[in-house]
Parts: structure tokens; C-alpha cells; sequence
């Protein structure tokens, strides 16, 4: 009997819809502690640490393959082939947005995720007067983000990322804050043709699964099911 419950537990698991859950720069995959018992009963959860996360071994990061976003699609797209996963709902935060995976991977594969859902996304993160982006407002300017990595490397610890190998978590940096991704938000691709929409967190900080799960949640509730 136990072994037959077992079976029916398992089985009844890998019959739920899959919900990929990815953390952002930073942090590790367990910055979705709050939220994963809440959405476990209905959905069979993925997670994953990225390979700059603090938690990795950082011998594990080559920089020369990781000097493109590419590598980190790869990455994600090999987890969810390994998993024997066909399609997912996909969670990401920050880094797993816009400048790393979700875009990239239903770009490439459409047809693997049935929703995508990011949190405190943006597409670029400078801006430059020799550009045109003068109707942008979601950046820094280039002497600000120059003066911000001179500011990491003066001073690691005073930053959130000393749990990360400085030499990385610049690399990276570096990476994300002058990546524009402006151009590549057309191609994104919704399988089933539903519009995108957009909303406001009433919370302060980047991190809202860490400072109000519970709120994030009923957010992310309400994003799943339409």
C-alpha cells in the first residue's frame, strides 16, 4: 500500500503543469522560498541556479564562454530538455527577465512556454546621448554606470554581490548593464496570442518575493490563470 501511494503521488506530481521558477543577479534559487509552497500543490516547480549564482561553484564559470547572453539560454534551455520538459510557465526575476533567458529561449523555442512572466524587467539599463533614445527613460547614463563598477571594485563588500567571486560578478555586470534588448522584444512570440499586460507592484525594493511574497503571489495567481 505504501508503495502504491507512492506511486499515485508521483505520478499525480508529474501530471501537474510545470512552473519554472528563475532567481535574478544576486541572489540563488532559494530567494523564491516563500513563493514555492505556495504554488506546490497545483504545479510541479522547477528551479535552478544560475551559474554566477553565489551558491555555485564559481570554477564552474567560463568566462570566455559566458561573454554572450547565448551561453545562459543555452544553459536554460539544456535543464529543461534534460528534464524532459515540453512546456512550462516561466518566472523570472530581474537578470532571468529581459537580459538573460525568458526573451532568448521563446524567441528561439515559442513554443515551450505557455506564459511568460518577469519581474522587475528592463530591456536596457544605460542610455546615451549619441543614441536614439531620447523617449527612453529606463536607463543610466555611461559616466554613471562607469562610476557604479569603479564604485564595486573600490569597494566590494558594501555591495549586496560580495557573497559572489568579484572578477564574476563584474564580468556580468558589465554584460547586463550594456546589453539593449530593445530590438528583440517584437520577436517574443505568445503561442496561444494573448496580449501582453503590464503591472505595478505596490512594494519598495527589487525584490518582491523576498519583501512581499504573499502580495507577489496573489499576483502571480492571477498572471497563471488567464
Amino acid at each position: 500500500k505504501p508503495l502504491t501511494r507512492s506511486l499515485e503521488h508521483r505520478s499525480g506530481w508529474l501530471r501537474k503543469k510545470i512552473l519554472v521558477l528563475a532567481h535574478g543577479f544576486g541572489t540563488d534559487q532559494s530567494a523564491w522560498q516563500h513563493i514555492v509552497p505556495l504554488f506546490t500543490p497545483c504545479y510541479r516547480i522547477i528551479l535552478f541556479h544560475l551559474v554566477c549564482a553565489e551558491s555555485v561553484n564559481p570554477d564552474y564559470f567560463y568566462f570566455r564562454r559566458y561573454t554572450t547572453l547565448d551561453a545562459y539560454v543555452d544553459d536554460l534551455l539544456n535543464i529543461l530538455d534534460a528534464l524532459g520538459v515540453d512546456r512550462c510557465a516561466y518566472v523570472g526575476h530581474s537578470f532571468s527577465t529581459m537580459v538573460l533567458v525568458s526573451i532568448f529561449a521563446s524567441i528561439r523555442h515559442p513554443e515551450l512556454f505557455t506564459k511568460l512572466i518577469l519581474i522587475g524587467a528592463s530591456p536596457r539599463f544605460y542610455f546615451s546621448k549619441f543614441l536614439n533614445d531620447k523617449d527612453y527613460h529606463g536607463g543610466f547614463k555611461q559616466g554613471e554606470i562607469e562610476k557604479m563598477f569603479s564604485a564595486i571594485e573600490a569597494n566590494y563588500e558594501a555591495w549586496t554581490l560580495f557573497n559572489m567571486r568579484p572578477d564574476i560578478s563584474l564580468f556580468i555586470s558589465r554584460t547586463v548593464f550594456k546589453n539593449d534588448l530593445r530590438g528583440v522584444l517584437g520577436m517574443v512570440q505568445d503561442p496561444l496570442g494573448r496580449r501582453t499586460t503590464i503591472e505595478i507592484l505596490k512594494t519598495k525594493g527589487h525584490l518582491p518575493h523576498l519583501s512581499a511574497p504573499m502580495l507577489l503571489a496573489q499576483i502571480l495567481s492571477r498572471a497563471l490563470s488567464r
